[in-house]
């Protein structure tokens, strides 16, 4: 069960982006410990946590075994993509290893692949780039439509970490008025991961993080915040910061299953722990799917 006003029950998961120096098997067994039985896995070769590029039948076997045996699902799926790349030839590339991707989820029963439009500054978008990420979704968008697969573009802003702070920077996917642009250039089966704490993190003075534009295609959820520290941001859970998630979260229509997504390496489970207190805080009957 989703998100409902009268019952106030939120379908909490756990998303994967805090493991990604941990092994997969690590991943599961803490989720098993916390009590949830959907997680988020990556797909690609930049991290430990993530399934690599060559993951055949055999591999995704193997680990959808390990989750059933322990109780997990495994809905949802990462790739880290840009469509924005102003090169033609780095351009292709990206698009041709998206569908190598989709070719691995497929392998997994994948639901929904969070994919990213792009980190090139909102303010350097061209009508080419802009046209190239639109017409980039559409192509992947066809084999999605042949899997079964849905897409979830996420809310993300250009990051540049210096000293472990994260300065972020307005892209298209947490642009207003571009945003307003994919919602009708986009196909219409093409939805968005809302991660409020990424746009809060380029608009802190917008209590909506822009919710009431995409709300209706919203089909994949993000929860997590940024705390400000030397003109930029560290990542924390949700409470830690000034996001108010009980007054957004009633405001979202999405209905699926929510994914903490706690990002610092160094307290991962007591992170997880405390962004679950912190709904429970608000009211919520937590329902760990």
């Amino acid at each position: 069960m989703g998100l409902t006003t009268g019952q106030k029950t939120l379908a909490v998961g756990c998303g994967w982006w805090g493991f990604r120096e941990r092994s997969f098997a690590a991943h599961l067994d803490l989720c098993a410990a916390t009590g949830f039985r959907t997680l988020e896995i990556g797909i690609g070769d930049e991290f430990a946590a993530t399934f690599p590029m060559n993951t055949g039948q055999q591999q995704a076997a193997e680990a959808m075994a390990a989750a059933t045996a322990a109780g997990i699902k495994l809905p949802f799926a990462t790739a880290e993509n840009d469509f924005s790349l102003a090169d033609p030839q780095a351009h292709r590339r990206m698009v041709a290893h998206v569908l190598a991707v989709l070719d691995i989820a497929r392998l997994f029963g994948i639901s929904h692949l969070r994919l990213f439009a792009g980190f090139t500054p909102a303010k350097d978008v061209t009508v080419r780039l802009y046209e190239q990420v639109v017409d980039a979704f559409r192509v992947v968008n066809e084999r999605c439509v042949e899997y079964g697969i849905a897409i979830s573009v996420e809310t993300h802003g250009k990051i540049t970490w210096k000293g472990g702070v994260a300065y972020h920077e307005n892209t298209i996917s947490t642009d207003p008025h571009y945003l307003e642009r994919l919602m009708r250039d986009l196909p219409t089966n093409i939805g968005f991961n809302y991660d409020p704490g990424n746009i809060k993190a380029v608009w802190p003075e917008e209590p909506d993080c822009w919710v009431s534009i995409i709300n209706e295609r919203i089909n994949y959820c993000h929860l997590k915040d940024w705390m400000a520290r030397d003109g930029g941001w560290v990542a924390g859970a949700i409470g830690d910061g000034t996001l108010d998630y009980g007054s957004l979260l009633p405001k979202i229509s999405f209905d699926g299953i929510y994914l903490i997504e706690y990002e610092p390496l160094s307290d991962l489970e007591a992170g997880i722990r405390r962004s679950l207190r912190y709904l429970e805080q608000l009211d919520y009957q937590i329902d760990l799917k």
